[in-house]
């Protein structure tokens, strides 16, 4: 397991004033950084907040050394290209990125990465509203305004407002495993995990009453991940045919029955390997993913890494569990 130090470099206005958007996504990042969750995972993370007096403990010296580098939104004015962003920042995010940290934005923020070169070649995004100018100053970046966060390895960056702790939870599953991202989010009360490629909106809500019928569903297919599960299966027991079951399912949770049911089982996966003793073969059939070969394709293509590998990096010392 592995937290190390995370900085936030704020960007200020040439008022030096920070937005509310900034005051958002920095209590966002001291909510899951900047708390001791010790009882989760001991050391925790040690937040560092960087950028101009009196809005921060530390200058952009501090950038240096720093294990993650979180920019948050930056100010309307940079945007619209009313305001340059300062060199001193931009060195030093080239400079921290150089050294082996991992670069992350949120919403506009991404507008300081690119300005630093660090987007150029890769797959960025921020809230749509702000696609097309990033698109348009920064051609070298590949803009992608409708998902919730992407992750290119060394480089992050999210949507705004919710999607900002959507991708937080995200770097705490990849440092120091599932179980605990999913704690964390508990005691935060938000989702476990949402994939990064959901869509930023939800083309429409849920007819009035039909959430009834699809949440029990869904929450039954948890419960039975290990058993055969069909898509005709589970929209008659939703009572709706396939199709509708189909697009109510895209609507609530941006993805496709099938694509859900594998993230679940994945999800399952991850948990077996951090808290239990079992096989590959035994963690295969009770995620639902069957097959060792089938686990490893899986696996490997959804989290990154092997299972063998995994659990070597987030299963706790001790007696191993049977999962029993």
């Amino acid at each position: 397991m592995s937290a190390g130090v995370v900085a936030v470099a704020l960007v200020p206005d040439d008022s030096a004033g920070i937005s509310a958007w900034d005051l958002y996504e920095l209590s966002t990042v001291s909510m899951v950084f900047g708390i001791p969750h010790t009882d989760l995972a001991d050391p925790w993370y040690a937040l560092r907040v960087c950028g101009p007096a009196p809005h921060a403990s530390h200058g952009l010296d501090g950038l240096a050394g720093a294990d993650t580098v979180i920019v948050p939104s930056v100010p309307d004015a940079v945007v619209e290209g009313r305001q340059e962003l300062s060199g001193e920042l931009v060195d030093a995010l080239r400079a921290a990125a150089d050294a082996g940290a991992r670069m992350v934005s949120m919403c506009s923020g991404a507008f300081a990465l690119a300005a630093a070169g660090l987007l150029d070649g890769r797959r960025a995004t921020l809230h749509r509203e702000y696609a097309r100018e990033l698109a348009t100053r920064h051609p070298r970046v590949t803009v992608d305004a409708s998902v919730l966060y992407t992750d290119d390895d060394t480089v992050l960056t999210s949507a705004g407002a919710a999607a900002g702790l959507d991708l937080c939870l995200h770097l705490v599953r990849k440092d120091l495993g599932a179980t605990v991202a999913g704690a964390l989010a508990q005691r935060l009360v938000v989702p476990a995990h949402r994939a990064g490629d959901r869509p930023q909106f939800v083309e429409a809500p849920l007819p009035a009453g039909e959430e009834d019928t699809l949440g029990p569903v869904l929450q039954w297919a948890l419960e039975h991940l290990h058993e055969p599960l069909t898509v005709d299966a589970l929209a008659l027991r939703a009572r709706m045919s396939p199709r509708t079951f189909h697009r109510r399912v895209r609507e609530a949770c941006g993805t496709t029955p099938l694509q859900w049911l594998l993230h679940q089982r994945v999800a399952r996966a991850q948990a077996l390997l951090e808290g239990t003793g079992l096989p590959v073969e035994l963690v295969g059939e009770r995620s639902g993913l069957g097959s060792a070969a089938n686990l490893r394709r899986h696996f490997t293509r959804t989290v990154g890494v092997s299972p063998s590998d995994y659990r070597r990096r987030f299963r706790p010392s001790g007696p191993p569990s049977t999962g029993r």
